[in-house]
């Protein structure tokens, strides 16, 4: 659906390329989790896609268009849910809604049912004649989603859709994602708490210092690094460190937890024997593929960094 290829934009004054020769491609109905530190080009990204941008180097094709002239056939085939509130506190949820329908050339019976299509799927039905500042973070947050999908369109942009909510309304958010993505729609999602992307993405695409370090769908990636024990043993840590690195790469993790990188050779069964053989006592095993947040910090060489 969505082509971008060999996209690079520089900001006047600034001394470096925010995009250096991006290339990604979204397909229909799925979920990008777009993934990168602060400063890593995501917000510059989406700003072209929102029409915010031009494109100075590369190109970026909506359904093999270039996408400014499909905007300019029809605007609200991308539409964006951004991390500010992108509403007017003064009105309320219904009168947002009638605003921004406006806004977009819904009329008449149409402009009727996509409100009301809007406010039942983001289930703002009892807070339909609330002011918007006056509800909680996570309404909010719904609020924006709502006004989003009042044009139906084609691929959303939700950047950060989860900030500041409580972790009720994180879950109604994600399971509205999949939702969306179930029905048709594509959506590019960005997000600083990986385990969102980790839950909810089809595909995946890191970037960092303009540049995308890896993009391929989320099974592909997490097995990448191969299959991963997490272990909790008594004993010495240099003896156990010593004894697991027989099957693999081993170092310390969180909480007492050795991690360990398994050969593809080795099996769990191999290192639950050795570890009885040895005589240690196994408090805890778990064994699956890398997870999302160490295959971040190895292709990056470091944490997500703050706001």
């Amino acid at each position: 659906m969505l082509t971008i290829s060999e996209l690079s934009f520089q900001y006047p004054g600034a001394p470096q390329a925010a995009l250096n020769g991006v290339s990604l491609t979204v397909r229909r109905g799925r979920v990008l989790g777009l993934l990168g530190p602060n400063g890593a080009g995501k917000t510059t990204l989406i700003s072209h896609l929102a029409g915010l941008l031009a494109v100075q180097h590369g190109s970026i094709l909506l359904d093999g268009q270039p996408i400014a002239q499909a905007r300019a056939e029809r605007p609200t085939r991308i539409t964006l849910a951004p991390q500010e509130y992108a509403f007017y506190p003064m009105l309320t949820v219904a009168e947002n809604l009638a605003c921004f329908a406006a806004a977009c050339r819904l009329k008449g019976n149409t402009l009727r049912e996509r409100i009301a299509a809007c406010i039942a799927f983001t289930q703002l039905e009892r807070f339909a004649k609330t002011r918007a500042e006056h509800l909680s973070g996570g309404l909010k947050r719904r609020l924006n989603l709502a006004i989003a999908l009042l044009p139906e369109p084609e691929l959303i942009l939700l950047d950060e859709p989860t900030v500041g909510v409580d972790p009720q309304s994180r879950a109604f958010l994600l399971d509205a994602v999949r939702a969306l993505a179930q029905a048709g729609t594509t959506v590019l999602y960005t997000s600083h708490y990986i385990e969102e992307i980790e839950t909810i993405a089809d595909d995946v695409a890191i970037l960092d210092n303009g540049r995308v370090l890896r993009a391929a769908a989320l099974p592909e990636l997490l097995a990448e690094g191969g299959a991963q024990m997490a272990l909790r043993i008594d004993g010495p840590l240099d003896a156990a460190l010593g004894l697991l690195g027989n099957f693999g790469h081993a170092q310390a993790g969180h909480e007492g937890e050795i991690l360990v990188s398994l050969n593809p050779d080795s099996s769990p069964a191999s290192v639950l024997q050795a570890i009885a053989t040895a005589g240690a006592t196994l408090h805890m095993a778990r064994y699956g593929s890398h997870d999302l947040e160490r295959l971040f910090m190895r292709l990056t060489h470091r944490a997500l960094r703050d706001e």
